[in-house]
């Protein structure tokens, strides 16, 4: 658990009073995110297993994601232990923690410290993005809506299989045409 001094425990503005205008924010139990209007990914909070995504597990007071810079990011989305970015070109980037449910959506189990992009979309574009708990899900541009990560609990929409997923995968009561 991180010691009091490490933590950011009241609300800051990213940079200076005439800083980058906010358009979005996301908010997990110990981190958040930040849009701005020109398209950059802000993060703070607890650190732990890389969900800030700066390359690191520290604790950081508001700051840029700078893996994400050159990417025109439209949305971000807060789960409990990962994150998720979708840019402008409809592409998904996850990072944080992929352990044991695979909720980053790259075919492991891995951390990743500094966001990835989510090659499972390749060829697709992706409209909207949610991170949940432990679990991710996106819509394509064609309608159909993709899961992934902890399925225990039901959530990845593929009734009695509650098998975790370690890639994106259509869930079919959404597939385009139904």
């Amino acid at each position: 658990r991180p010691v009091a001094e490490q933590r950011v425990l009241v609300p800051t503005t990213p940079g200076a009073s005439t800083g980058p205008r906010l358009a979005a924010v996301a908010l997990a139990r110990s981190h958040s995110l930040a849009r701005t209007a020109d398209g950059a990914v802000w993060s703070w909070g607890w650190g732990d297993h890389g969900w800030l995504g700066h390359g690191d597990d520290k604790n950081q007071p508001p700051k840029k994601v700078q893996a994400l810079a050159g990417q025109r990011v439209v949305a971000v989305s807060a789960g409990a232990r990962h994150s998720l970015a979708l840019t402008a070109d409809g592409a998904v980037w996850s990072w944080g923690s992929g352990d044991e449910e695979g909720q980053l959506g790259h075919g492991d189990e891995q951390r990743q410290l500094l966001p990835k992009k989510i090659e499972a979309f390749a060829g697709q574009r992706v409209v909207a993005v949610s991170a949940g708990s432990c679990h991710g899900i996106a819509i394509t541009a064609d309608g159909a809506v993709c899961a992934w990560g902890e399925g225990r609990h039901g959530g990845l929409g593929r009734g009695e299989d509650v098998s975790d997923q370690l890639l994106p995968k259509k869930v079919e009561a959404w597939a385009p045409g139904q």
